[in-house]
């Protein structure tokens, strides 16, 4: 560990304080870590108990684009980390408690720039001159329309900034070019009305390379192959067959969008492969949703190496391990604040598996509430009980 990182004691005046900006599935997992290690964990989201508040030390409920309120909430809590774990984040205040020595993860810039579309293709594409699909931006509807034009269908319209797959468009028709436009507006984050047009990609898979960049350099996990809803994760599997080019150009990818990025902690480097085609696609600098699958697949989960990275520890030599694993979304659809989960004696019992339940409060129609796992010698073994696992857990949401 970095000899200049000392942790005090959670609660007490020297406690090192960690603020989580998003208290998601995953912040959850990021608090479960940091309390590990002796942080103190104040977690903050738009509503009040989603997930890692209802572990951590204290909790806010606020509006994080709000420039006004997160500063003022910075100022009250110092934290000696700040942790990013969605995009609806007013950065231009990371940006500045950044440069009078808070330590933002992994930094402001890498947050600032992934945080929109816009910002991170232009890196990527024409700084860094990586890979990618064809694409332009659309600022009106008519300017979608245009876009749609050119680039051709099929095609991609996504908000600049969403998540979760969010206001995701496939369009196969140009006459469909204007309700893309509406749909991605409106399921958008952040109060930018624009969209990114991009050309399909004819891709075999798309792989997520989790790259942890720590003090003694870049690490990355094996790849994780995965299957989307509508651009939403459903199902991860690690690792995903590839070829050694494929695989080699996907490290190289990954290891210049994310050295440009700078920081210590995990990006969850999304890519296109097609035989030994590699695109780049998307990065979060933050751990990913489908690397959810490292929590039975790897010896150390993407959570701790994240928390582990950010502290200043030496990651040369972890050990990650080799079994073969797998991740399925539990989903619940309907409205109501009232969720119960049963049959889990019958999930618990499909061997050599897990699952957690993230414990979200409310249901408004279609939500991941929990994510079934399993671990193989063999990846088809262990996709086949993660959907079992899936499948045995019922539940029943009430007003």
């Amino acid at each position: 560990m970095n000899k200049k990182t000392i942790i005090g004691t959670p609660l007490g005046e020297n406690a090192t304080r960690l603020l989580l900006m998003g208290s998601g599935e995953l912040g959850k997992e990021v608090a479960i870590e940091a309390m590990r290690l002796g942080l103190e964990v104040v977690a903050v989201d738009r509503y009040a108990n989603a997930p890692a508040m209802q572990i951590a030390h204290r909790a806010h409920v606020i509006d994080m684009q709000d420039a006004a309120s997160l500063k003022r909430l910075i100022d009250l809590e110092k934290p000696h980390f700040l942790v990013p774990e969605i995009e609806a984040i007013a950065t231009k205040v990371l940006v500045d408690v950044e440069a009078q020595g808070v330590n933002v993860c992994p930094t402001a810039r890498a947050v600032n720039l992934t945080m929109n579309r816009e910002g991170i293709r232009m890196l990527a594409s024409e700084e860094l001159g990586l890979p990618t699909s064809p694409y332009l931006f659309a600022g009106t509807q008519l300017e979608c329309v245009e876009a749609v034009k050119k680039i051709g269908v099929p095609c991609i319209v996504k908000p600049v900034m969403s998540s979760s797959g969010k206001g995701q468009v496939f369009l196969e028709n140009q006459s469909d070019a204007a309700s893309a436009w509406d749909k991605a507006v409106s399921e958008g984050r952040g109060n930018n009305a624009r969209v990114i047009v991009e050309g399909f990609i004819d891709f075999d898979f798309e792989i997520t390379l989790l790259t942890v960049r720590h003090r003694g350099g870049t690490l990355f996990c094996r790849p994780i192959g995965h299957t989307q809803v509508d651009g939403d994760y459903r199902e991860s599997w690690q690792p995903q067959a590839m070829s050694h080019e494929a695989l080699q150009k996907s490290s190289q990818i990954a290891e210049t969008i994310t050295k440009s990025l700078g920081g210590w902690g995990v990006f969850g480097v999304e890519l296109f492969v097609k035989g030994d085609q590699v695109w780049f696609s998307e990065v979060s600098p933050r751990p990913h949703d489908t690397g959810l699958v490292t929590l039975v697949s790897q010896r150390v989960s993407q959570f701790a190496l994240h928390v582990r990275a950010l502290l200043g520890v030496d990651l040369s030599e972890v050990e990650l391990g080799g079994i073969c694993g797998a991740s399925v979304a539990i989903l619940g659809a309907g409205e109501g604040k009232s969720i119960e989960y049963n049959s889990l004696s019958d999930a618990l019992s499909v061997p050599s598996s897990d699952f957690r339940i993230f414990g979200k409060p409310e249901v408004v129609g279609k939500r991941r509430l929990g994510v079934a796992l399993a671990a193989d010698l063999e990846v088809g073994v262990a996709r086949k009980n993660a959907n079992l696992v899936a499948a045995s857990v019922n539940i029943e949401i009430k007003p």
